[in-house]
């Protein structure tokens, strides 16, 4: 099968070039790849780091070639949208477990869908873990970003006061995505809030911390893009029964099947807009992969891969 590989010598650590096929275990199908999304994670951090020949991608969606062994998952023929941590995303065929995937009921655009899993389900796993939201009101930084968007929408739709920090040219969208409110820095913020989703890291975590309210206050540590360290000043600590908590999306993939049934009814309905900013063909990966890299798409970007169903 042809697939991204990883190439130390190639331009941003990807060529296109031949694996092997996967070999599904008992619990897996195989599906016939259309669409992978690109993550900022897996491009600046996890593609320079790994082995000559890994094929990575967290995301992808597909049709079902080869149901699993143990008769487990859908049949051959299924619309489906899967994750995997492992990777395996980037490529013709992927192998993966029947616990982390969805049918997709609306194929029409099933490539589309790829632009879902590790963001969305970030995003409504991030919130989830706050509880209670409704009527809360949250700020997240990094908010034009792929997870951000979706928190926005996802909390919107909860009913929580989502405030979305982010650059001034991205206020207006994150408003119409239902943001209450839009600001460049957590310090421009009216009063104190219920709990930060951070993507960011950098000064901006210790600056949300101190908006954070009294006796319950969290901060969600999601993401980490700034170059900078986090720097708390004298003081920070003593205030009153606030929470930092770190969050890591496949530490717990309990769950994670119907977590991605909700998100493609959601989006299926017209309730969660994917936010693609960039599609195109994989062989044209390098120009999306730079574009992430240079900090200039801000919300998904999808690879079609043009492979024929076997």
């Amino acid at each position: 099968m042809r697939a991204l590989l990883i190439d130390h010598n190639a331009p941003n650590h990807l060529k296109l070039g031949e694996a092997p096929d996967p070999v599904p275990g008992p619990a897996q199908v195989v599906i016939q790849v259309v669409g992978t999304s690109l993550n900022r994670g897996e491009v600046a951090f996890r593609a320079p780091a790994a082995d000559e020949g890994t094929v990575l991608g967290w995301d992808a969606s597909g049709i079902v070639v080869k149901r699993a062994l143990d008769g487990s998952g859908p049949t051959k023929g299924t619309p489906v949208l899967t994750v995997d941590g492992g990777g395996g995303g980037w490529a013709e065929l992927r192998a993966v477990d029947t616990a982390s995937l969805a049918a997709v009921p609306d194929a029409s655009d099933l490539a589309a869908f790829a632009a879902l899993p590790v963001a969305g389900l970030s995003a409504l796993r991030a919130l989830r873990s706050l509880g209670d939201v409704e009527g809360r009101r949250i700020l997240i930084t990094g908010a034009s970003g792929g997870v951000g968007r979706y928190a926005v929408q996802l909390g919107a739709r909860a009913g929580a006061e989502m405030i979305a920090v982010a650059s001034p040219q991205h206020h207006r969208d994150l408003i119409a995505l239902g943001a209450s409110a839009a600001v460049t820095r957590p310090s421009e913020v009216d009063g104190r809030v219920f709990a930060v989703i951070d993507m960011v890291g950098g000064d901006l975590l210790p600056e949300s911390y101190r908006v954070l309210q009294d006796h319950g206050g969290t901060l969600l540590s999601v993401g980490h893009v700034a170059a900078t360290p986090e720097v708390f000043e004298v003081g920070d600590m003593q205030a009153k029964s606030r929470t930092i908590r770190g969050f890591y999306l496949f530490a717990d993939t309990t769950g994670i099947a119907e977590d991605l049934a909700q998100l493609v009814a959601l989006m299926s309905e017209g309730s969660l807009d994917p936010q693609i900013v960039w599609r195109g063909p994989w062989t044209d990966q390098g120009e999306a992969v730079r574009l992430l890299l240079e900090r200039r798409l801000h919300g998904k970007a999808i690879l079609e891969i043009d492979g024929s169903v076997r």
